[in-house]
Order: structure tokens, then sequence, then C-alpha cells
């Protein structure tokens, strides 16, 4: 995917970036959404939301062992088309100038986005869900059950 660059708007500000050269990771599969652009993802994602497909790639398969166990998973992907440097936005150009660790925006030195989907379907390496809020294409970091279930259901 060809990266967009965003303006810097009303009051936001961008840092001096250098090359990361601390961490590496390995995308361990593709989501389809029926998204194609950013102006189509729904913000934040919705429960309700149409059907996506996560591929996951034939060398991480065995990872999902079990998964069929959990009806919720945390889905992380790398969003490739944000911008990296700014350090406060200017969300909705509503004039509320925050920090970007004070957002959820896509804007972020390191543009995780993350989703707490519904698991709908599994076949084979390949999962149905609901609820993602990505582009068709994004690369997929990592897949986590539903942290309630690790802690007793005292989740709010």
């Amino acid at each position: 995917m060809a990266k967009v660059k965003f303006e810097i708007r009303d009051g936001e500000t961008a840092g001096e970036l250098t090359e990361p050269d601390d961490a590496s990771l390995y995308f361990i599969g593709r989501i389809e959404t029926p998204f194609k652009t950013l102006a189509e993802c729904p913000r934040q994602g919705v429960v309700d939301g149409p059907l996506c497909r996560i591929e996951v790639f034939q060398d991480f398969a065995d990872g999902l062992k079990n998964i069929e166990q959990f009806e919720r998973l945390q889905i992380l992907y790398w969003l490739d088309l944000s911008r990296r440097d700014l350090l406060t936005q200017n969300p909705g150009l509503k004039g509320r100038i925050s920090g970007t660790f004070a957002l959820r925006s896509p804007q972020r030195p390191n543009p995780i986005g993350s989703s707490m989907v519904e698991l709908v379907g599994i076949e084979g390496r390949f999962l149905t869900v609901r609820g993602l809020d990505c582009v068709d294409g994004t690369a997929l970091l990592d897949i986590k059950p539903d942290r309630c279930k690790f802690s007793d259901n005292r989740c709010q």
C-alpha cells in the first residue's frame, strides 16, 4: 500500500524521527475487510460490524490451536498508512489539542491498532470475526484471547 502523508492540522505538532533499530516484528497474517480506504473505516470498530476475515500465515497456523474456546479476541495490527511523527493532535478539528498518547488516534510513533472482536467462525488458518476497523490488507501482528477469561471474569 502507498504511504499516505497527512497534513498537520491547526494546533498539531510533529517531531523529528530517527530510524528505529531496537525492535523487529513478524507479520503473522493479513486482515481482509470491506474497507478499501481510511475514510470507509468505522471509528473504533463496531461490535455488529461487517464480517471480516483474518488469514494467519501457514508458518504461524499452529498458534491457533484451541482458539475456538474464546468468543472474543483482541486483534493487534500494523497501521501502515499512519503518520508516525505527530506529538500533539487536533482530533476532528475541534480545537481540543491533545498529546498523541492521550488519544486512540492511529497517528502515533508505533502505529499498532487494536480491536476487540467477536469470533464468528474458524476454517483452518482463517478466522471470521466482527468488530474490525482497519483497511483491507492490513498486516496482522498478534491475536490474544479476551483477557477477562484469564482473570476469573472480573473485568468490567
